[in-house]
């Protein structure tokens, strides 16, 4: 039987416990250092918390150490990973290469995304190098994903929902260039996000202060069944510093949609524990996004960049037409509530967003005065009556236990086994009062024990051996408890982690290693030189040498996404090369065609 797992980001011990509780399979977390998202790091305290509660449900803990490391970091970083194998990680996400030069615990290693892994020959190294797992490049359609899966048989994961990188992951040195932040190093300052102005080599500008290189979110809920057909074992979701609102909605959604394909398919089943009962209606639209694009899923079909703004507009709601007395006219069909989030692109081109402090039937007063305009699509990005749903219970998890009540010689002993099969049991010595009434006695008994309330469990299949003693309701709560409380324990045990050595079994495979192999430190060097590079250059993150060098490459394309493809034959001439500029950066753009990619150079 497959196991599917759910993977979702956890920026704390309480948002991990939320996704847990939605439907988490698995969890990725990041440590106190060498997190990929530096301001999402964990204490080693939370993080043992967070681990043994995603064990009791049969979940697991990956913690990110997926940043590039210099020489001086190296010790450092291997104390941190004897920690987290000491408490009961289940996996460590890397991308610094060097890691696997290290004298380190054996546990199980997932290669980031951002090891550049977009081919089946790079995932065919990493096997070699002796990872269990490979976290695909976000641009790979479902074939190609299919394709790698032939080709090896390292477990695949793949991001499914969540912001895109408009470079391929660990090939982004612009924040590093533009401000000293390193994207590498968990520090991206989000140049993407921000806006600049296209033009032509003759000087002419084409696009002015738009967001050219802002990407809508990744939404692939529709090819959960065909992601599985390829080969992909656990469905990512990114987000890492988004609010437990977020976490609530996205992680249930994806519970439905995942339990929904394994309801139709055999041979496949969900990799945690329990039954995730949801308490209100997922919907990914209600909260932080910024439109939707299933991102090359069927290859290049569909335009998916947000130039008018990188924020999040929400959802689209209908239209808001302005009087000539200045009044907000409402047409559609959703109830609007004050306190509502609006917004819409105004006459400027510009995100423009209110807050809703009163309704007078079509009339929307907003909290501030808006710019004038005739009619704009409106969109709500603050869903007050889904935000209180939210707030609330929205979600339990629970596992089936059996209990069987049986007499011993001094009394009377408790056994479960939970639907994973682990077991544990409790004895009480008591004297046998017989019951006055033998059948009130065992329906108070099962009612007893049926009280599972706050725990992680739900009764399954009572059995009650021992009939007609008469026993107090305080006793029998009690010793409920206590056998709770060891099951609860005994999970804990049982999903701890097996050893995971390395097995570093590199082949002489390449000839050079260039800059874009972010090598920064001497582990990472011999890791290359192990698979026969000859020439071997260090990463941009330690030479700091960016002249010249492709400071981005994208497999989003500004000349596609503006109707100037070169397969497009009606296309309008430009004079190329084309240059993206903010004033104080000009960067020239180059197409490969063949590859069909986009390459931002510093020149």
């Amino acid at each position: 039987m497959n196991r599917v797992e759910l993977l979702i980001p956890a920026k704390d011990l309480h948002s991990g416990q939320v996704a847990i509780q939605h439907g988490a399979d698995a969890l990725y977390v990041g440590a106190s250092r060498f997190g990929a998202r530096q301001a999402a790091g964990n204490t080693l305290q939370d993080l043992e918390q967070l681990i043994r509660y995603a064990h009791c449900y049969g979940s697991k803990v990956y913690v990110t150490v997926n940043t590039l490391l210099f020489d001086n970091e190296l010790e450092e970083a291997r104390k941190l990973i004897w920690q987290l194998y000491e408490m009961g990680a289940d996996a460590l996400i890397i991308q610094d290469l060097g890691i696997l030069k290290m004298d380190i615990p054996p546990i199980a290693l997932h290669a980031s995304t951002q090891c550049h892994n977009h081919n089946a020959e790079r995932i065919r190294m990493l096997e070699q190098a002796g990872f269990r797992r490979a976290i695909l490049a976000r641009e790979l359609d479902v074939e190609t994903i299919g394709a790698i899966h032939q080709q090896s048989s390292i477990e695949l994961e793949t991001f499914v929902h969540g912001a895109l990188c408009v470079c391929y992951s660990g090939q982004c040195y612009i924040s590093k260039m533009m401000t000293g932040r390193s994207g590498n190093r968990g520090e991206c300052a989000q140049i993407c996000r921000t806006s600049f102005d296209l033009q032509d080599a003759n000087g002419r500008t084409l696009l002015k202060n738009k967001h050219l290189l802002s990407l809508r979110d990744m939404n692939r809920s529709a090819y959960i069944s065909r992601l599985l057909d390829a080969g992909v074992v656990s469905f990512k979701v990114e987000g890492r510093l988004k609010d437990e609102n977020y976490v609530k909605n996205i992680t249930a959604f994806y519970r439905r949609a995942i339990d929904n394909v394994l309801a139709c398919k055999s041979g496949f089943r969900t990799a945690g524990s329990g039954t995730t009962t949801i308490f209100f209606e997922p919907d990914p639209k209600k909260t932080f996004n910024r439109g939707f694009t299933p991102y090359f899923a069927d290859g290049r079909r569909e335009k998916m960049a947000s130039f008018d703004t990188p924020k999040a507009m929400g959802q689209y709601i209908g239209t808001l037409r302005q009087n000539a007395r200045g009044d907000l006219l409402y047409e559609g069909k959703e109830t609007i509530l004050n306190g509502d989030g609006l917004c819409f692109i105004n006459p400027a081109g510009e995100l423009e967003g209110f807050f809703v402090n009163g309704i007078k039937e079509q009339r929307i007063i907003p909290h501030k005065p808006v710019s004038d305009f005739r009619q704009v699509d409106l969109y709500r990005n603050v869903d007050k009556a889904f935000e209180k749903i939210l707030s609330g219970n929205s979600a339990e998890r629970r596992m089936a236990v059996d209990m069987t009540f049986e007499e011993t010689e001094t009394g009377f002993r408790l056994r479960l086994c939970d639907e994973d099969g682990v077991q544990a049991e409790c004895g009480m010595e008591t004297p046998k009062t017989p019951a006055n009434k033998p059948e009130v006695a065992e329906a108070q008994l099962r009612n007893s024990l049926s009280k599972l309330g706050n725990t992680p469990f739900v009764m399954r299949n009572p059995t009650i051996v021992a009939q007609g003693f008469f026993l107090p309701a305080s006793a029998i709560n009690q010793l409920r408890s206590e056998a709770i409380d060891k099951l609860t324990e005994n999970r804990v045990a049982h999903f701890k982690p097996e050893k995971a050595p390395l097995d570093y079994q590199p082949e002489s495979v390449l000839t050079e290693a260039t800059y874009k192999r972010n090598i920064t430190n001497e582990l990472h060097r011999s890791v290359y030189e192990d698979f026969g590079a000859e020439k071997i250059e260090y990463g941009l993150d330690k030479t700091q040498d960016y002249q010249g060098k492709e400071l981005m490459v994208c497999k989003y394309c500004l000349r596609y996404e503006l109707g100037l493809c070169s397969k497009n034959k009606e296309v309008r001439k430009v004079a190329y090369p084309l240059y993206i500029t903010n004033g104080k950066y000009k960067f020239q753009l180059q197409f490969d065609c063949r590859a069909c990619e986009m390459k931002i150079i510093n020149i």
